[in-house]
């Protein structure tokens, strides 16, 4: 959580005034962090979630067990298209969310926050249906 808040710090978060940190562990142990960056194209703008998932992807991770999320006044989840992201790799992972400050924490798995998931497993099942 420390390093997810040390990420927060970083955030170019000028339209929303929301910044978040995010800090993704690795099976290996590496620790990749994220910070949300936006853009005056909001449609463009990337989570912290997926900057830190992205850093793990092209670094050569492809296994994560945690995942850290530090932002507001009280934990918040990562969006809809974090988790997404997220189940891609690690449909089990922990997540433990905490204000900005990375006090208050509250954990849950993925599969909780994102139930029913679609995963590499159901484009295999509907190759197989065919």
């Amino acid at each position: 959580m420390r390093k997810a808040v040390e990420a927060r710090k970083l955030a170019y978060a000028p339209y929303s005034r929301f910044p978040v940190g995010a800090a993704l562990l690795a099976k290996d142990g590496r620790i990749f962090t994220g910070c949300n960056v936006e853009n005056a194209s909001y449609g463009l703008t990337v989570c912290a979630e997926r900057v830190a998932l992205f850093k793990a992807v092209s670094e050569g991770a492809r296994e994560f067990l945690a995942l850290a999320v530090a932002c507001g006044k009280g934990p918040c989840a990562p969006c809809g298209a974090c988790r997404q992201v997220l189940y891609e790799f690690a449909p089990d992972l922990l997540v433990i969310m905490a204000d900005g400050e990375g006090k208050a924490w509250q954990t849950k798995r993925l599969g909780e926050l994102l139930p029913q998931g679609f995963g590499p497993c159901d484009l295999e099942q509907l190759r197989t249906e065919k």
